[in-house]
């Protein structure tokens, strides 16, 4: 081979190693411009998530916390109000049964053990009655009554107010008729819940709307 021949294939394959090295410098600024374009790349080649979505991530777990706190407080609140219709009108038929039922050989004690399940004010207008009208007149006539709650519903309850409804049968006797008499009304009872326990603010018979209104 020639001189002139070695010449021309040396400057050929020189071409080539400029050409393989000019593919890499171009590929090498593609991959760097990439890189710069404001995404970054893990090192296994995933982009990283971006600022938008971790913070709407961010938003909705803020919000499931929120709802969920909610209904967490609202379930306390059911069970609260819960609580409130069966305590409350476990005492107004309690109460009502020792408000309403005397013995006129024990009305003093009871009459005294009733007074504990009132609020003051009603408290005072109860002693009141009892012990100026009621009392005297079971003590002369030798009167009796006893009380029995046929049924019960709470009109409404709150954490420390309530009503309550009640079907009450009573039965007296008296030394001038000694035959039993037996009567039945509907009593409304209004209660207060005073340091953890429920208190009658108020015990009277029921008046329907349609009477309160002819009124």
């Amino acid at each position: 081979m020639s001189d002139e021949n070695r010449t021309e294939k040396n400057d050929g394959s020189d071409e080539a190693v400029v050409l393989e090295k000019s593919r890499e410098t171009a590929s090498g600024s593609d991959t760097a411009e990439a890189t710069s374009g404001g995404e970054s790349v893990s090192p296994t080649g995933k982009k990283g998530v971006p600022r938008a979505l971790a913070g709407a991530l961010v938003a909705v777990a803020v919000v499931l916390a929120a709802v969920v706190g909610w209904l967490a407080y609202g379930k306390l609140q059911d069970n609260a109000a819960e609580v409130a219709r069966t305590d409350a009108v476990k005492a107004a038929e309690e109460q009502a049964v020792a408000v309403l039922a005397y013995s006129y050989d024990k009305v003093d004690e009871q009459v005294a053990a009733a007074a504990e399940g009132l609020t003051g004010d009603f408290r005072e207008e109860y002693l009141n009655l009892m012990n100026n009208v009621i009392v005297p007149g079971a003590k002369e006539k030798s009167i009796s009554v006893q009380a029995v709650v046929q049924s019960s519903s709470i009109v409404s309850a709150e954490a420390d107010h309530a009503v309550a409804m009640l079907f009450v049968n009573t039965i007296s006797t008296n030394s001038e008729f000694p035959e039993a008499v037996s009567s039945a009304s509907r009593v409304r009872v209004e209660l207060e819940n005073e340091d953890g326990r429920w208190l009658v603010s108020r015990l009277g018979p029921h008046v329907p709307p349609s009477v309160l209104a002819g009124l």
